[in-house]
């Protein structure tokens, strides 16, 4: 039975392997590499922004969310990531994109951060270089841990050696092809992920007997529906929250502002002015996504609530479940594998971008920029490659556990990044007083209180609950602001560089 979905899944995986290889014949120093030559059209902008964005937790993550608490709590994390989608591309692309070509062409966030403020010493890329590490190699880990959980639920294969394979693939054509293979395949694969989810809706509301009857179930579950609450499966209950889950589900948004992997995309598009276009495409994108995957935990509530093996971190396997079972003698079993290859493309396309994220900081900013500044091309492009292995190697490390939640480390890694560069990269763009001492003190406060929160005030109970992505960018935005006005002004040419590139932003 499964004989046709395997063979689907490896020609998927054949397939992004060859896209590795023409696109490395075009890699010919590390811009092409790192950035794609800047040469990104607004689709393949848009939609490898966008599919490096939804990982894994798209697929599962977020629908397992919403089929064991209903809406509240998957509900505003989806509201929240809308709007950060729609700031991010409206207030921090076209800037962006500008701005680094202004500074010295910056082709990676940190060598940005570095040539922003003209700091020599490249403080603020070694400490970005360790931020990305960290928790760059947590999001990884979430990633590989959807794969695994792919392969051991669909094929009663070995979850650690399934998830071993997939992470030997997803290295593989990354390294072998960079930037431009990793954009490309995202293109692909974000077209696959809005295919396997509106299909599996679709089949699953008409097995359901309808929305009405979908709706229905939700209703005759405490707080299932609820904004303020959330049903509890364990006792059948609404538990209520207050006001924190909305906050906390908003504050999602805020992460945006320090995705590098999203950041990265807008600077690398072909033309600032391609950037409306690319930003249409993207929002049009994230709405029918991100409702079409809490409507499938609704859906899979209805249909298959008293499934053992859903229960627990088991909820997000709920996409599979419903893949496994609703089309069995309705479809081919081969195009059941391309559905379920959407898991494998929503993985792929965030990991990759990861990877090669990591990668080019340990290379550009840490080996060339901190260390050896006189060293080739071709050292850059080998430093690169070593470092992807390594990464992906702690990264299979930490997705060992089986039971890992995927929602779980996307959550940490995300406010991770949020709380470090986020603030950051909003007065790096539009507040020409900050400087370098107010930059560092903001990185470091926003990612270390993203670390640490979740382990110590968390534990306290009230209002430390909230997601503690939001302290972590408040802390990060007043220390920008106290010690940048503390201390010395920029010099004049940070000050040019500033009105330059706001603006080349306001002439188009």
């Amino acid at each position: 039975m499964s004989i046709p979905i395997l063979i689907a899944m490896v020609l998927y995986m054949a397939m992004v392997i060859g896209i590795g290889f023409i696109c490395s014949k075009k890699n010919q120093n590390s811009e092409d590499y790192f950035l794609g030559g800047r040469g990104l059209g607004p689709w393949v902008t848009a939609m490898s922004a966008e599919a490096s964005d939804m990982s894994s937790w798209l697929l599962m993550g977020l629908p397992g969310l919403a089929f064991a608490t209903g809406f509240s709590q998957a509900g505003w994390t989806a509201i929240g990531l809308i709007l950060g989608t729609y700031l991010n591309w409206k207030i921090i692309a076209k800037r962006l994109r500008h701005y680094t070509e202004v500074s010295e062409n910056s082709i990676t966030v940190p060598d940005f951060f570095s040539n922003r403020f003209k700091d020599d010493k490249k403080i603020l890329s070694s400490i970005s270089a360790i931020m990305i590490l960290i928790f760059f190699t947590v999001y990884t880990a979430s990633g590989f841990a959807a794969c695994g959980t792919l392969f051991n639920s669909v094929f009663g294969l070995n979850y650690q050696a399934s998830m071993i394979v997939c992470a030997a693939v997803i290295v593989f054509y990354t390294s072998l092809g960079g930037f431009l293979a990793a954009s490309t395949t995202d293109l692909i694969q974000g077209l696959l992920m809005s295919f396997a989810i509106v299909v599996v809706l679709i089949v699953g509301i008409v097995a359901a007997g309808g929305v009405g009857s979908v709706i229905e179930y939700g209703r005759g579950l405490e707080g299932f529906f609820d904004i303020m609450k959330y049903h509890d499966p364990a006792s059948g209950h609404a538990v209520s929250q207050g006001i924190l889950p909305i906050v906390s589900g908003l504050a999602w948004g805020l992460g945006y502002f320090g995705m590098s992997h999203i950041l990265v995309r807008f600077m690398a598009i072909r033309d600032p002015e391609e950037v409306k276009k690319s930003r249409n495409i993207a929002m049009t994108w994230v709405l029918i996504s991100l409702a079409v995957a809490v409507c499938i935990g609704f859906t899979g509530a209805a249909l298959y609530s008293d499934v053992p093996e859903l229960a627990g971190n088991g909820n997000q396997r709920i996409f599979i479940y419903m893949t496994t079972h609703l089309f069995q003698g309705i479809i081919p079993l081969f195009i059941a594998g391309i559905i379920l290859s959407g898991i494998l493309a929503a993985t792929m396309s965030t990991s990759d971008s990861q990877l090669l994220i990591a990668s080019s900081c340990v290379s550009k900013d840490l080996f060339q920029g901190l260390l050896k500044k006189e060293v080739s091309e071709k050292h850059v492009l080998m430093i690169s490659r070593v470092t992807t292995i390594l990464i992906a190697l702690i990264g299979i490390v930490i997705a060992m556990d089986e039971n890992s939640s995927v929602f779980g480390l996307v959550e940490n890694a995300w406010a991770g990044f949020g709380g470090a560069f986020g603030p950051l990269m909003l007065f790096s763009l539009f507040w020409k007083r900050t400087n370098l001492k107010g930059a560092a003190a903001g990185m470091l406060s926003g990612g270390i209180i993203a670390l640490v929160w979740p382990f110590t005030l968390a534990k306290l109970g009230g209002i430390f609950e909230i997601y503690c992505l939001l302290p972590a960018f408040i802390v990060s935005s007043l220390l920008i602001v106290v010690v940048s006005l503390c201390t010395e002004e920029p010099d004049d040419v940070v000050k040019q560089e500033f009105d330059q590139a706001k603006q080349l932003s306001m002439e188009e």
